[in-house]
């Protein structure tokens, strides 16, 4: 029987990103011939990835958000924890402290995976998809994305998904500046629109 081949080790022998040896090898080098920084420390990077997924219909069958928990823990790898809504808001039937969602924050190792898979595989999934708008930085140096469901991710299994949900993806990372974060993500991989 054949061996396969192992993933990237540290030579303590704990697993590594292929992204994150990349970022390392690659993109900060990258960084720091374009933007002239003296110290390899300064160069920008990710701090974390904080998935959303908001399940308004919660407040009537609280089952849709534990299938929602569910699913998007097993795209994110990691358990998601409920959010509860911060103060009533009647039109929508929804009181304080009732559950309207779930989130995940993604740090290390687990980050560059997830980012990695959303590169990969799950954006060029999305129907129709001409590349992420570049408005969507906040000013400093943050990116947010929408996806309209959670189909796109291979993780997920058809026959238990009774309602597509949305989902929204902020990637925070440590520059200073919009054009600084969009340069790191695109050495990264993230597929930007030519405007």
């Amino acid at each position: 029987m054949a061996q396969q081949a192992a993933p990237a080790a540290r030579p303590e022998g704990r697993y590594v990103s292929r992204l994150k040896v990349a970022y390392h090898k690659e993109v900060v080098r990258q960084m720091m011939e374009r933007h002239g920084y003296k110290n390899p420390m300064a160069v920008p990077r990710l701090h974390k990835i904080v998935v959303n997924m908001g399940v308004g219909e919660a407040n009537v069958n609280i089952k849709i958000l534990d299938a929602a928990m569910e699913q998007l823990g097993v795209i994110a790898g990691q358990k998601p924890v409920i959010r509860r809504a911060r103060k009533s808001i009647a039109n929508f039937k929804i009181r304080q402290g009732m559950p309207i969602g779930c989130t995940v924050t993604l740090r290390g190792d687990q980050m560059y995976d997830f980012f990695d898979r959303l590169v990969t595989i799950a954006l060029p999934r999305v129907r129709d998809f001409r590349g992420l708008p570049t408005r969507s930085f906040d000013g400093r140096g943050n990116y947010t994305l929408g996806l309209k469901d959670q189909l796109v991710f291979l993780e997920v299994n058809y026959a238990k998904v009774d309602k597509v949900h949305g989902m929204n993806v902020t990637i925070v990372t440590t520059a200073e500046t919009d054009e600084e974060s969009k340069n790191l993500l695109t050495l990264l991989g993230l597929p930007f629109r030519r405007d």
